[in-house]
């Protein structure tokens, strides 16, 4: 097979690596369920289908001709193997409302995507085990401070707890991608609630990394009294030094002090 570049497809020929991501999984047994994004030949489907005892694998392709080859060499995976665009797929028409895992050799031109659109079913998803281009994993990961921390960084972190587990060198893909990759494992934050609003949460942390270089006084006048920008010396900080926490700290007191803006 070969891949094709409109899909981003780098096929991962190291055995031993598919091994560890398979194995980076930790909370598969407690849903029983586990979702592969992206199986491409199956490099990394043969390690999870061998832990056929611990959880049901599924999984979503979104090309056809990966999706013959793989019905060919893992047919055990046939009826739970849907061609379908990951990002366009209602997850509950194969789930319903059950709790599942989501592991995947993401490709890289939508991975960042396919973390939002975790967070959208995140009361559903325990956990999430991927590879990711190395900008990618480390933007996740980066406490604030970091050049590379940013708006991916706030929203996981405030649900998930984000490790990185290894780095993967370009020479294990077939073609090779131009850039290193990482593993990451993102592992839900249970009973969990933003002590906010959701909506006014990602608002303030978007409008602040918009113009990251400013600090929270200019970028944040539509969402406080002029006063208090002014004068709280908290509002001099530049939002990648500020945790989730504080974010949601700022969406709180957005509510008190404007009312409601949305």
């Amino acid at each position: 097979m070969h891949a094709k570049k409109s899909y981003g497809q780098h096929f991962l020929k190291d055995d031993g690596i598919a091994e560890r991501v398979a194995g980076g999984l930790r909370r598969a047994a407690e849903t029983g369920l586990v979702l592969e994004i992206g199986p491409g030949t199956g490099m990394l489907t043969k390690h999870l289908l061998s832990r056929r005892d611990a959880y049901t694998l599924y999984a979503v392709e979104a090309d056809r001709d990966m999706v013959a080859y793989l019905e060919k060499h893992y047919p055990e995976l046939h009826e739970r193997l849907v061609l379908h665009d990951f990002l366009d797929f209602d997850l509950k028409t194969m789930f319903g409302d059950k709790s599942f895992c989501l592991i995947g050799n993401f490709p890289y031109n939508i991975s960042t995507q396919i973390l939002f659109k975790m967070l959208d079913y995140r009361h559903q998803v325990p956990e999430l085990v991927g590879m990711f281009q190395k900008e990618v994993a480390d933007r996740v990961v980066a406490p604030p401070g970091s050049k590379v921390y940013g708006i991916t960084s706030v929203l996981l972190q405030a649900y998930y707890q984000t490790d990185y587990l290894f780095t993967v060198e370009p020479e294990s893909f077939n073609p090779p991608p131009k850039v290193r990759s990482a593993v990451i494992r993102l592992t839900r934050k249970d009973n969990f609630e933003l002590g906010c609003d959701e909506k006014r949460f990602r608002q303030i942390v978007k409008t602040a990394f918009n113009q990251r270089r400013k600090m929270l006084r200019n970028t944040l006048k539509p969402f406080f009294p002029l006063e208090k920008l002014m004068t709280d010396p908290f509002f001099e900080q530049r939002p990648e030094r500020l945790g989730w926490e504080d974010y949601e700290k700022l969406a709180k007191s957005m509510r008190d002090e404007t009312g409601d803006l949305f």
